[in-house]
């Protein structure tokens, strides 16, 4: 009987001195909050959508719902009030990043860096900028959540909209677009280079001067292309989507000898935090099957 007992005493003892996961450690900085998982398996650094914030990826991004019990440490960022990035703010961007990570002590090995809508275009940017100057941190893969990766497209796009005048914020939106684009790159029939350099892809020729450095990573480009939805509400066709530009780039990246390259089209996942379906959404991004890719050699 004592050594049974003693037995027991031994298994409560030594059990409830090995936890079986350590606690999640949050840091919260002026830009940034970070959740250290324990034990690390990945790293995912995510950019808002312009011009969001991390409340707005928080509340939206369903996908992130205990993400960090699955191994996975995350990064939300707050810097994404453009929907490009110039050559001192990918310096600048990549200088914190490092600053953050070191600071906290996070190990790098394994990160991904993603974002939704322009935060996508800015994820693109940053990782092509790191890759290319073989910064401390180089991502294994990238994810682009139904991005506007063709600032040439998103121009004559905005233009479509605005003629059309089907839908009153497509309208407005239109008219920022065009406003913001002129006064920082121009008019695409007159600055096409400042277009190809600000934008991650050009459908019109096929430029790769940011997406040739992301051919030996893996990418994924997600998008919900609901034709009917769109048909419906905003009038467009397929080739009027960022997942027709999406779709596009994953192609030339494969002819550029990706052999890690997804586009991913989703269906009937397209749905905002208060309940109201919306196929440009954070949403359209599955947790397992992102964990998944993110911790599979």
């Amino acid at each position: 009987m004592k050594k049974k007992l003693f037995v027991i005493f031994t298994v409560m003892l030594f059990g409830a001195c090995t936890p079986k996961n350590e606690a999640v450690k949050v840091i919260t900085g002026k830009d940034y909050e970070l959740k250290i998982a324990s034990p690390q398996k990945a790293v995912l650094v995510l950019f808002p959508c312009f011009p969001c914030d991390i409340a707005n990826t928080k509340a939206e991004a369903g996908f992130l719902k205990d993400i960090e019990k699955q191994g996975i440490t995350t990064l939300l960022l707050n810097y994404n009030q453009r929907l490009f990035l110039s050559d001192s703010e990918k310096k600048e961007y990549a200088k914190t990043l490092n600053t953050i990570l070191d600071q906290h002590n996070v190990v790098t090995d394994n990160l991904y860096i993603g974002g939704f809508s322009g935060g996508g275009n800015v994820a693109m940017l940053l990782s092509s900028y790191l890759i290319k100057n073989k910064n401390a941190i180089q991502p294994k893969g990238i994810m682009v959540i139904d991005s506007p990766i063709d600032l040439e497209a998103l121009y004559n796009d905005s233009q479509k909209e605005v003629a059309k005048n089907v839908d009153a914020e497509a309208v407005a939106e239109g008219h920022y677009l065009i406003e913001l684009l002129e006064s920082t790159l121009g008019k695409p029939a007159d600055h096409l280079e400042n277009y190809k350099n600000a934008s991650p892809y050009l459908v019109s020729c096929k430029a790769t001067n940011t997406i040739a450095y992301l051919k030996d990573i893996k990418t994924r480009f997600y998008s919900e292309p609901d034709l009917e939805w769109q048909k419906q509400q905003k009038s467009r066709t397929y080739e009027d989507l960022n997942a027709y530009k999406l779709e596009q780039a994953s192609k030339t990246l494969r002819e550029l000898g990706s052999t890690q390259t997804e586009y991913i089209a989703t269906q009937n996942r397209g749905y905002r935090a208060n309940g109201d379906k919306h196929p440009h959404s954070w949403n359209i991004v599955e947790q397992g099957s992102l964990v998944k890719w993110m911790t599979e050699q």
